[in-house]
Parts: structure tokens; C-alpha cells; sequence
């Protein structure tokens, strides 16, 4: 089944963002939500994580409606933010410890794949640090860690390389496509179009929230004249495209 968005309208006081926005990401699937500044991305992020309340259309995760189940619904979801979120009175084995037991699963085989990410993202010898004391790259992989240890059936990433090292960027994409390749869905955003066609199943362009293109990014790059070790010109053509409609 996977994650079935259907017809969602949407977003603040006062403020329509979303205009019956429909997709889908199905199991085993990886799937880019794109699209400039202000398209809808974050606000169809938070309408999905359950931030915001659609004001029309409904969403389904694996035949669990949010609307009708939220609790059930958020506990199939693992969400990595583009801006770390990280409490500086909590150690990073605290913050772990209280993101598993919150999702009921503080156990020693989760915890044994607890540490492979942290050896792997080298935070292994960082277990009593506070927040205070990391970088930028090192709160991003905090959360990193945080999600993927989770093992969800969705995964949502916004702005998955923001902040990593070229190792780190290359490390993230092998997990991302391990999510995938057991059965998970991965709904992630993105403006490293190019990089992003080597591993995402399809795009999904938001513009002034409404969907306008879904499909490969073959089809993405074609349908613009691109190639797709140039598809990150595309966000230039949106531009122009925007400007000429002004």
C-alpha cells in the first residue's frame, strides 16, 4: 500500500497552501518531493507528520488513516527534519533511549543496530556529549541516526544531504536505498536534483502547491530538454517559467 495522499487542501490561518494534492509512494519505493521555495513542500510535510490538519482529502499510511487513527499512524513514521531538533539538557544516548522508548522498541536487538549507525556516522565515543558540543554535520547525523534506527514503514527526509560530508551524503543514500529495498517507503525533498536521479524512483513537482509533474527522472529530464547529470537546471527553468507568468 504505502503512503496515499488524496486530494489535499491545506495549510495555515489564512492561508491555503495546498490545492488538492494527490501522490502516492508506494512500498519499496523512494520518491523526491521538489519544487522552489514556497511550492508546498515543508506544508505538505507537516500535513502528512500531522502539524498541520488538511482542510479537505484524506491520508493513508498502509491502510491507517491519519484522521481516524493518529497515534497509530505517527508510530509508522520516521521523520528527519531539514533543521536538527535536539534537547541540550539530554546526552545523545539519552535522546536515543527517550526516542525509543517512546516508539516502545528500547531493546537490545534495535540497540545493536543503534550502534552500527553510530559507527557508521563516527558518534560511537559521542554517547555522553551534549548538543552543545556538535557541529552542524554532527546534529544532522544525530538525527540521522535517530530515524533510521527506527526501521519505519515511511521514512520522510528533508533535505537529506544538508550539512554532510561527501562521505556522509554517500552513506545516506546506501540506508535510504536499504529502506527501500526492505519494503519501506521513503518520501524525501530535495534541490540536488542530479544526485538525486541516481537513486530516487520518481519526482513529484510541487508548484504554488499544486502537483505538476509526476513520474522517472528520465521522463523529468526529457520533459524539459535536460539530461540527467543536468536536471539540477530544472529549478532554473521554474524560475523563468514563474517570471514569464508575472
Amino acid at each position: 500500500m504505502g503512503l496515499k495522499i488524496k486530494k489535499i487542501s491545506g495549510g495555515y490561518v489564512g492561508n491555503t497552501v495546498l490545492k488538492n494534492v494527490s501522490f502516492e509512494v508506494a512500498n519499496g519505493e523512494i520518491v523526491a518531493l521538489i519544487g522552489l521555495n514556497g511550492a508546498g513542500k515543508s506544508t505538505t510535510i507537516n500535513h502528512i507528520i500531522g502539524e498541520l490538519q488538511p482542510q479537505q482529502g484524506t491520508i493513508m499510511l498502509n491502510n491507517i488513516y491519519l484522521a481516524q487513527t493518529p497515534t497509530a499512524f505517527k508510530s509508522q513514521i520516521a521523520y528527519i527534519p531539514e533543521q536538527p531538533i535536539l534537547y541540550d539538557e539530554l546526552t545523545l544516548g539519552e535522546h536515543l533511549h527517550l526516542m525509543l522508548a517512546a516508539h516502545e522498541i528500547d531493546n537490545a536487538v534495535t540497540w545493536s543496530r543503534v550502534f552500527d549507525l553510530l559507527k557508521l556516522f563516527r558518534l560511537e565515543d559521542k554517547l555522553h556529549w551534549l548538543p552543545i558540543h556538535f557541529s552542524k554535520g554532527m546534529r544532522q547525523k544525530v538525527m540521522l541516526v535517530s530515524a533510521f534506527m527506527l526501521d519505519a514503514p515511511l521514512l520522510i527526509v528533508d533535505e537529506p544531504f544538508l550539512g554532510l560530508d561527501t562521505l556522509a551524503q554517500k552513506d545516506v543514500v546506501r540506508l535510504i536505498r536499504e529502506q527501500a529495498e526492505k519494503g519501506n517507503s521513503v518520501l524525501m525533498t530535495t534541490h540536488l536534483l542530479s544526485s538525486a536521479a541516481k537513486f530516487v524512483d520518481k519526482f513529484i513537482v510541487l508548484h504554488e502547491g499544486s502537483v505538476q509533474f509526476v513520474g522517472t527522472p528520465i521522463a523529468l529530464a526529457n520533459a524539459h530538454g535536460l539530461t540527467l547529470n543536468s536536471l539540477d537546471d530544472f529549478f532554473d527553468l521554474m524560475y523563468e517559467d514563474t517570471a514569464d507568468e508575472t
